[in-house]
């Protein structure tokens, strides 16, 4: 094997690596609390299981309730709310602030985005501004990331 052929294999291999090492940090179960008729959850959820999460999917809850308990701050909720490995995720987070929070697993009660922003998974479109994620913990929520 010449020296271009066993370089190329061995950058190969390490982001294959790479690639695994970020979805192996992610919970391999997840619960996902939503309204029945919300079909962007849905296709939320079918992202998530892609990469390797399995998810029960939980209609008609008092969402509320759900929100209430998982810390999540007054006006900052969105259509789904997602139990996962300790953390409480709301709303159409963007899988690269999911698995960062997976990758650090900071003491909070966990993330979220407000709304349903147009390009995030699950949601239609092409993105068309920043999205402030936000972290809490007892209902008191700061700066996460931008994307």
């Amino acid at each position: 094997m010449n020296r271009r052929a066993t370089s190329l294999l061995l950058t190969a291999s390490l982001l294959i690596g790479t690639a695994s090492a970020v979805h192996a940090a992610l919970p391999e179960e997840a619960t996902l609390y939503k309204n029945p008729q919300c079909g962007c959850c849905d296709e939320y959820a079918r992202q998530l299981e892609e990469r390797g999460v399995s998810v029960t999917i939980v209609d008609d809850e008092d969402m509320g309730k759900i929100k209430q308990e998982a810390g999540l701050p007054y006006g900052l909720g969105s259509c789904h709310t997602i139990l996962m490995g300790g953390y409480a995720i709301e709303g159409h987070v963007p899988f690269e602030a999911v698995e960062r929070l997976f990758q650090e697993l900071p003491e909070i009660d966990g993330i979220g985005l407000a709304g349903m922003p147009i390009g995030t998974p699950g949601m239609p479109g092409p993105k068309r501004d920043d999205w402030n994620v936000y972290q809490f913990t007892d209902q008191e929520p700061s700066l996460f990331m931008t994307l």
